[in-house]
């Protein structure tokens, strides 16, 4: 039996082994062989097996799915539990907040472009995000939302969503917050298990944004349409509130 939820991409176990041989078996490469690693060699063959089995445009981003797993099981000689899949896709379920848990702590993190990469490169990571669509997306926003994390721009005293009790910080507890300009609200429900508490640290907010645009906009595993489902995220088209 494989799991969905264990063949992701970043991670290394039996399952993905398992799925490796398979698709090998269906002539899909895999230069270093079947290593256990779910990685850009793995994502390019079950790309493959995807449009060998009918799968087109966004749906082939090479991140398996209960269907095309089960199919590429069908061959392999494997079944498929599909259950867990939604969470570890959204990882909320995992890592959320009550809204009272949120803290208000800035630790000034480092702000720039190329502080903004790292910090991206990370929370692609934490939430198996594939970081050639997940940073670019995630720099973009930082970029529109705050300036890459200026402080500055930290958080916004006057927009709509500015209201509510006066919070630790000092502003309005309802205002957006950090380098992708989260509400705590939204930052709570969507935040990343083992992240900071507060939208200020960039990390935690870049995460909990990655969490929030894959149920709101239904960003997939991969982040492959980031940009195209989120426009905010998109350097080709004019900036849009997400």
């Amino acid at each position: 039996m494989i799991a969905l939820s264990k063949v992701r991409f970043g991670q290394t176990n039996d399952d993905v082994r398992a799925v490796q041989r398979a698709l090998i078996a269906r002539g899909r490469k895999i230069p270093d062989g079947p290593t256990g690693f779910f990685g850009e060699q793995t994502k390019a063959a079950y790309q493959a097996e995807q449009r060998a089995q009918g799968f087109k445009g966004a749906d082939a981003d090479g991140i398996p799915g209960c269907k095309s797993l089960t199919e590429l099981g069908r061959h392999g000689g494997f079944a498929v539990d599909c259950r867990g899949a939604a969470a570890a896709t959204l990882h909320r379920h995992a890592g959320g907040l009550t809204l009272g848990e949120v803290t208000y702590k800035d630790p000034h993190d480092e702000s720039g472009l190329a502080a903004m990469r790292r910090y991206a490169a990370k929370a692609c990571q934490l939430t198996g995000m594939d970081p050639k669509f997940g940073v670019p997306a995630l720099v973009t926003i930082s970029r529109r939302e705050s300036a890459y994390n200026h402080a500055k721009f930290r958080v916004n005293r006057t927009d709509r969503n500015a209201r509510g009790p006066i919070a630790p910080d000092g502003n309005r507890r309802n205002s957006s917050r950090g380098a992708t300009q989260c509400v705590p609200s939204t930052f709570a429900a969507y935040h990343q298990a083992g992240t900071a508490t507060t939208p200020y640290d960039v990390v935690a907010d870049m995460c909990a944004t990655v969490n929030y645009v894959r149920d709101r906009y239904h960003v997939n595993q991969s982040g492959s349409n980031f940009a195209a489902r989120v426009q905010q995220a998109d350097p080709r088209r004019s900036p849009h509130g997400y």
